[in-house]
Parts: structure tokens; sequence; C-alpha cells
């Protein structure tokens, strides 16, 4: 029986990235279990019915929901790179608070343009670069978009940027924020977002333990 926290987790969701980005910035180990999002195991359900990944079950059974908590928890556990800089925090909660409510908004209508038919595919990207400018803007002055280090905020919204340049990656490199271009090509070829990307089969029940972060 483990006692690891349980994180279950689908590879190719933006918030599960942020989750497992933490975890493994904060040096944390955990029993991952791969989802197949058709088909989600009782066992998750039954600990958070809202049944979207990352979920984390902690050893004491404490279960954590959003993405955001659990990116969060484990870095207060651990924070070896002092992701969590106290002197631009709060600037950091900001930026990820209109990452989540306001660009993910535009970022779905832009992907899934076919089924959001109020506007064109061109005009919800625009919608979304209005977040794009800020960040290329903060990225003009520093590598990360607070500071010469990464923070909280960097591993918080590069997933979405991520996903929002792989809607049609020619026309994201030919926007005019090279400084965005440049910090989302040196994350993708970042060692430990290679890490986090590491393919596992979905989980069933009885399946030898899958430690991630070690």
């Amino acid at each position: 029986m483990s006692t690891l926290p349980c994180l279950y987790s689908f590879r190719r969701c933006p918030y599960a990235m942020r989750a497992r980005l933490g975890l493994l910035f904060a040096e944390q180990q955990v029993e991952l279990r791969e989802v197949v999002l058709k088909n989600k195991p009782p066992q998750m359900l039954d600990i958070s019915p809202k049944g979207t990944v990352p979920v984390l079950q902690l050893a004491d059974g404490t279960v954590i929901e959003q993405s955001r908590e659990i990116m969060l928890w484990v870095l207060e556990q651990n924070d070896p790179q002092n992701l969590l800089d106290k002197t631009v925090f709060n600037e950091a909660n900001a930026l990820i608070d209109q990452n989540d409510n306001e660009f993910k908004y535009w970022l779905d209508r832009y992907k899934y343009a076919d089924r959001h038919l109020e506007m064109t595919q061109e005009e919800y990207r625009q919608q979304g670069e209005v977040f794009l400018q800020r960040l290329d803007a903060l990225l003009s002055k520093n590598s990360y978009l607070l500071g010469a280090n990464i923070g909280v905020a960097d591993i918080g919204i590069m997933p979405f940027v991520r996903q929002f340049a792989h809607v049609d990656r020619n026309v994201f490199y030919d926007l005019p924020y090279p400084n965005l271009q440049r910090w989302l090509k040196g994350w993708l070829q970042h060692p430990i977002f290679l890490q986090a990307m590491t393919r596992f089969k979905p989980w069933e029940e009885g399946d030898e333990l899958v430690v991630f972060g070690d």
C-alpha cells in the first residue's frame, strides 16, 4: 500500500500540466494515475465527483481538487527555486487569475471555433491576444514573466499559452510577440517540462505503482 499522495492526471490537460510542473519543481513524489477522460476511474470519481483532472489525494485522505491549489500546496511543502517569491506573489496571482478567468475562455473558443459560431476563429484568437500582449510586454523586461527566474506565474500559465500556440503553430509564430515566442520555445525544451510530459499508460486498478517526480 503506497503512502505517497495520489495524483489523477491527464497528460495533455493544461491544468494537469500545471500540477505536474509544481510537483517537479517542488521535488515531491506522488503516485501517478493517468486517466482516460472518456472512461474515468471510479476511484477518482469517489473522491472527486466533479470528474475533472487533476485531483490530488494526500496520504491522510485530504483531497485537493483544483490545479492551482495543488500547485501552491506542493510548493508550500518545498520550494527550492523560490517559485513562490513573496515580492511578486500578488502580481503572480493576478496574472494567473487573468489566465484562468479570461484567457482560458477565449482559448477554448479559439480551439473549438466550430462549436462556437458567434464569432470567427480569427476573432476568438484576437480576443485571446489581449493577454498574450500583456505577457509579451512582461517578457520584454525579463527572461520570465516576473523576473530573471522561473516563478509560479510561469508554470501556472505556460501550459495554456502552449495550448493556444498549438491550435495553429504557424499562425502563432507569425504573431508580433517575439518575447513570448522565445519564452514558450524555451519552455518546450526545458528538461522539467519534458519530464512533466512523460507518457504513461492509463491506470487501472491492480496496475503496478507509478511514482512520478523521482
